[in-house]
């Protein structure tokens, strides 16, 4: 019995050994990706529209700019887009480059083939995977020519960002494949017309601002969606960012008895956007969709209007440092 037993935690032990050894050689994957021929130009409204969508829907400046400096880009600040945020989860430690033409330490040479492709394959520069946090792989070319526009127009900032570090956990979703590039899924459009529309509120929501992306449960170490779009449900544990402070997001569908802005009125929606932020530490980031033009707030309530109800009750959305984070 005492050697089944040794045998046992020995061939147990081999495993974990070789898991190890395993994740440790076959983690660091390079990747392929076309690169799309789209480039930067000079013309000043397409700068100004790049600079609205870094600093508004898209908010580029949640991430790309020094924590210390969050509540000033909410108020209106708009700084290069020199890097600083940082996340610890349990994949790794995640840090948002410098995105300025910095040469050394930003992307002066990072070409704009490479830049589309990391807005639409998830691929770096290096052929490296970008983590699931940009929606950005079925933008309109329009708006991939505007941000690239907008970054180069920016003055060159030298603030070296230390790289993203994966964790074991990191590591071995990647060795396994379970990480992969997002590609689109679509063929992306040419162009996409600003208005009020529901058509452009689902091209803001799904492509643009990532509203999807936090209001629809999914698996925090993989990414991977696990609820109905815009029902709600994704926990946000308390992290480095939020003070002690966890989310659970609300239900956005047009569910009558568990939609949270089912009883809002267009003029509502709107007042709350440009209110900007209330809860200091809340992941949303109520300082750049307050700088939303109206036109695309009216297209954005209108498409959430027109989702179809999912009955998901959300009871609490948010929880004290401390108290246990649960719908229950």
């Amino acid at each position: 019995m005492k050697k089944i037993l040794l045998g046992t935690i020995g061939g147990v032990v081999s495993l974990i050994v070789l898991l190890f050894i395993f994740v440790q050689v076959a983690w660091d994957k390079n990747f392929e990706a076309p690169l799309p021929d789209l480039k930067a130009v000079q013309d000043s409204a397409v700068v100004a529209r790049g600079r609205y969508l870094a600093y508004g829907p898209a908010h580029c400046a949640s991430c790309h700019t020094p924590m210390d400096k969050m509540v000033e880009i909410d108020n209106g600040l708009q700084m290069p887009l020199q890097g600083g945020w940082e996340l610890q989860i349990d994949p790794g430690t995640f840090r948002a480059p410098n995105i300025t033409p910095d040469k050394e330490t930003g992307i002066g040479n990072v070409s704009d083939g490479q830049i589309a492709r990391a807005l639409r394959y998830s691929v770096t520069h290096n052929n490296k995977i970008m983590f699931p946090f940009m929606p950005f792989q079925e933008l309109s070319d329009e708006d991939v020519v505007a941000i690239l526009s907008f970054l180069r127009s920016q003055p060159a900032v030298k603030n070296l960002i230390k790289p993203t570090e994966l964790s074991f956990l990191g590591k071995a979703l990647m060795a396994l494949g379970v990480m992969k590039p997002v590609a689109p899924k679509n063929t992306p459009p040419k162009t996409v017309i600003v208005d009020s529309t529901t058509a452009y509120g689902e091209y803001l929501a799904n492509r643009v601002a990532n509203c999807m992306g936090c209001h629809t449960d999914r698996d925090l170490k993989t990414g991977e969606f696990t609820g109905v779009p815009f029902a709600g449900g994704f926990n946000m544990p308390a992290d480095n960012t939020t003070a002690g402070y966890s989310f659970i997001t609300p239900n956005l569908t047009s569910d009558k008895e568990t939609g949270v802005i089912t009883n809002w009125t267009e003029d509502n929606f709107i007042k709350r956007f440009k209110a900007g932020r209330i809860l200091k530490t809340s992941p949303m980031p109520w300082g750049s969709f307050a700088k939303m033009d109206e036109i695309e707030l009216k297209a954005l309530y209108r498409y959430l209007k027109a989702l179809p109800p999912t009955n998901k009750k959300i009871p609490k959305t948010v929880f004290q440092p401390g108290e246990s984070l649960s719908m229950k």
